[in-house]
């Protein structure tokens, strides 16, 4: 068995547009009407490729590795999980959202806009370029979701509510996926978009495809004001290690079941160094630190290569995660 933590994808063999559930037609759980094989080893889904991505916020890997007094979480999963020391941050001198929209498209500059600040998607503020992941898996047939902490139901989230921030969901800059000009009632961008509240029971039903989890501003290691924990780095941490403490296990225990899931936990920067954490979790990884030269470029190569899209010439020079799975299983 092999699993795997990115933040937050599921990727099964006939993948549909949007994430499917166990028991529903092209769903992996118990054989249903239409005759759905359920997760019995040898099985589909058993055998589909799941990628959990989780971006976390701000924190270079001085700051998380080796500090168990604030982030004692984290540093518990580093003895069965494979970590990296050289991730670099590729826009060390940019804030969050160059750095997501890099996640999804391998650059921050595109033909009509440049993303080099925080503002929120718009007519002049989002890109009509179609060279990006999601739009790569919905070519292909394969599922994707993304789950926001605190965005309404039934919305496409361009705008800021409670402790959730467009900035750090790449996906809503781009017109092909929330319209153009984006909109909040784009269909299409709604279909692929849901509050995190919804994600533990689209857990247990199972998914397929790519899921993408932002925890929100309280939850990620950023911190705000109206945060319990403030805006104190050391406060930050431990809200986000506690957050994972409680969150994490569960999508943990769905990579045991699941042969092929695998949880990426990355950070979009951090602040004083260009180096910053990444934790890979799965049956099939190598567990330990690698010091191979990795970027958010290389997760998202990565992630191509094993849902089997085409890799963006963005990130063809950038190192693959090969170095963080045992022989032979990767991609």
């Amino acid at each position: 068995m092999r699993w795997l933590v990115l933040l937050g994808f599921t990727v099964a063999c006939g993948g549909k547009s949007a994430p499917t559930i166990d028991g529903a037609p092209g769903g992996d759980g118990p054989p249903g009407n239409d005759g759905t094989p359920g997760d019995t080893p040898g099985d589909t889904a058993a055998q589909a490729v799941t990628i959990f991505v989780i971006p976390m916020e701000n924190k270079p890997s001085a700051d998380i590795y080796n500090n168990a007094t604030d982030a004692p979480f984290i540093n518990g999963l580093l003895a069965t999980s494979a970590s990296a020391s050289k991730f670099q941050d590729e826009l060390p001198t940019l804030d969050s959202e160059p750095h997501y929209v890099w996640m999804e498209a391998g650059t921050n500059a595109f033909n009509d806009v440049t993303f080099s600040n925080d503002n929120a998607p718009s007519d002049t503020h989002s890109t009509a370029s179609t060279a990006h992941l999601v739009t790569q898996l919905e070519a292909a047939g394969i599922a994707w979701m993304s789950y926001q902490e605190d965005i309404n139901a039934n919305t496409c989230p361009i705008s800021s509510v409670r402790f959730y921030a467009p900035k750090h969901d790449p996906f809503v800059f781009f017109k092909d996926v929330a319209g153009d000009p984006p909109s909040s009632s784009n269909a299409h961008c709604i279909a692929h978009h849901k509050p995190y509240t919804a994600f533990a029971s689209d857990l247990a039903a199972g998914l397929t495809g790519y899921v993408f989890i932002t925890p929100n501003l309280c939850d990620d290691m950023h911190g705000d004001s109206g945060c319990p924990s403030g805006t104190g780095a050391a406060a930050n941490i431990h809200a986000g290690d506690t957050w994972l403490s409680a969150e994490l296990p569960r999508i943990i225990d769905y990579t045991k079941t699941h042969d092929r899931a695998v949880i990426f936990i990355t950070w979009d920067e951090g602040d004083s160094s260009n180096l910053i954490p990444f934790i890979a979790i799965g049956n099939h990884v190598k567990a330990g630190v690698s010091g191979t030269t990795y970027s958010h470029s290389s997760l998202l190569k990565s992630v191509e290569e094993m849902l089997g899209v085409p890799v963006l010439p963005t990130v063809t020079a950038a190192n693959d995660f090969a170095d963080l799975f045992v022989a032979g299983s990767f991609p």
